[in-house]
């Protein structure tokens, strides 16, 4: 029997709400809609049983908006959120805490701010890091969204936190498409060397040149990751449907399987949802 997995990176996207210009440029998103239906009728069967919401960032003002809308849809039946992280703005030169304060929810377990298209120094800020720091008192979690060539600005803000959890989004997006592993190796060693970060074994395949979305291309990245971190601090997540800029869940979730195959079941369950439960749900 297959081990269940909980989703930490699913993305919902509601066109008919919210304008998405992010998806303007990848033809497989753009203008179409991702619901909670269709991913519960994706992953039926997969394994995937628990999910994690990540903000899928509309277009300012909307992502303040999308929280709420979320936490609405995880109260249907069936429909398999058990928690939410949020967009948020630490750059904010005021009322970062009353923005924390006004999306308090059971089900909010963290945020996350896109930092991957913006100006380096937005994260280097002092301001930033004092905000960042109020996470701890809110027992929340911020993931990391970086390029592989700012894991060391990645590195920098989580060590002037050391008190809040950090969650690496994917593997820190090393470039797969042309077998790049350095400095991307190196950098993935010396944030994994800080307790407070945790590794999002997610997204690689939609870094996979196009046609070469396989287990042999993606291995050597997940595994160094895994190596890195450890099995204590590695959690699985679909990064859907971005996913779909490449490859579709499916395959995702069947390389992943085979990826860890030989790993003891023990350390399995902790990359698939033991972690996950530990670090954002907090069970």
């Amino acid at each position: 029997m297959s081990i269940p997995i909980l989703d930490t990176h699913q993305h919902l996207i509601y066109p008919g709400k919210y304008p998405y210009s992010w998806t303007d440029s990848l033809p497989p998103l753009k203008g179409n809609a991702f619901h909670i239906e269709d991913y519960l009728t994706l992953t039926k069967g997969s394994g995937i049983t628990r999910t994690i919401f990540m903000e899928a960032s509309p277009d300012d003002p909307h992502w303040r908006d999308e929280t709420q809308f979320v936490y609405e849809l995880s109260e249907q039946p069936n429909a398999i959120i058990e928690g939410v992280i949020a967009n948020c703005r630490p750059e904010s030169p005021s009322g970062f805490e009353a923005y924390i304060e006004s999306v308090q929810h059971p089900k909010l377990v963290g945020f996350r701010r896109i930092l991957h298209t913006m100006p380096d120094d937005l994260s280097q800020s002092d301001h930033f890091a004092t905000n960042i720091r109020l996470l701890e008192k809110y027992n929340l979690t911020f993931d990391l969204c970086f390029r592989a060539d700012q894991l060391p600005i990645a590195r920098d803000l989580a060590q002037k936190c050391p008190e809040v959890q950090f969650i690496l989004d994917h593997c820190g997006v090393p470039d797969i498409a042309n077998n790049e592993t350095d400095p991307w190796r190196d950098h993935i060693a010396q944030i994994a060397a800080l307790p407070n970060v945790a590794c999002k074994i997610s997204g690689v395949l939609a870094y996979c040149a196009e046609g070469n979305t396989t287990t042999e291309a993606v291995r050597p990245y997940v595994e160094h990751c895994i190596e890195s971190f450890g099995w204590n601090r590695v959690v699985w997540g679909s990064d859907w449907p971005v996913c779909n800029t490449r490859s579709d869940l499916p395959t995702w979730v069947q390389i992943s399987r085979e990826i860890v195959a030989n790993a003891d079941m023990s350390d399995q369950e902790k990359l698939f949802h033991k972690n996950a439960e530990r670090i954002y749900l907090k069970k």
